[in-house]
């Protein structure tokens, strides 16, 4: 079985994405981190039932769900900028990179919820702290959720395999898992063999990765009962200072 992530608690943080690169927040560090109030969150979870599919995958699945927005945050403040291309390079997405993927952009009345932007800045100094920028950096934000289903048998959150994002901080909030085994989180050192493993269950609760230093996966899931409809709902945020990816 695979065991429950380490938990570090949010004053911590940065001390732990020093010492190794990553960290995992539970729900209750998340909500302190950002300073939002419990149940806060809660108010986004029905977005992820309208999440359309994703309809550029080259593994030929059906199994993914998802939108895509994107943000600048400078000096305390969030913007979002008008709807653009997910792209990364070859070098950090074997099959899905040099493509320019257009997604549905995410609900306005959801990117404009007041705690959404106090999540997006509360990572975003994050970010910045460590990697000793100035507190008037700006933060290119790419905020992606997703649902991958167990359609066709199994569905794969990562069909890319381990990967970097070619960003500097990498955020993977747990939502939801429904009646599902597998989904297991790997994080390794990009230098060598070293590696943890865990399964991200609580909802809310983040996997924060410094981007340059380790290598991420999650492994396929399968329905717990073949009759029974499952899936697993994750927000993925990337924070990258030197402007957005593009071809």
């Amino acid at each position: 079985m695979s065991p429950m992530p380490p938990v570090t608690p949010a004053a911590d943080l940065d001390a732990q994405l020093r010492c190794a690169g990553w960290a995992v927040l539970d729900g209750q560090g998340v909500l302190e981190l950002a300073g939002v109030a419990p149940g806060a969150l809660d108010e986004w979870l029905h977005w992820w039932h309208q999440l359309p599919p994703d309809e550029h995958l080259l593994d030929g699945g059906r199994y993914r769900y998802r939108q895509h927005s994107s943000f600048v945050a400078h000096g305390g403040q969030l913007q979002q900028v008008p709807h653009r291309a997910h792209w990364q390079p070859v070098a950090y997405n074997a099959l899905h990179g040099g493509i320019e993927r257009w997604f549905e952009p995410m609900p306005s009345a959801w990117t404009r919820d007041a705690s959404w932007a106090r999540l997006l800045l509360a990572f975003a100094a994050v970010a910045g702290r460590m990697k000793g920028l100035p507190a008037t950096q700006d933060w290119s934000v790419e905020a992606h959720p997703f649902r991958i289903t167990t359609e066709g048998g199994i569905g794969r959150p990562t069909p890319e395999g381990a990967h970097r994002d070619g960003v500097d901080l990498v955020v993977v909030m747990m939502v939801h898992r429904e009646a599902i085994k597998g989904g297991e989180t790997r994080v390794f050192d990009a230098r060598g063999p070293q590696g943890v493993r865990f399964t991200l269950q609580q909802p809310w609760s983040a996997l924060v990765l410094d981007d340059a230093r380790v290598i991420h996966e999650s492994t396929p899931i399968q329905a717990l009962d073949s009759a029974v409809p499952a899936w697993r709902d994750t927000l993925v945020l990337t924070f990258r200072h030197n402007g957005f990816q593009d071809p």
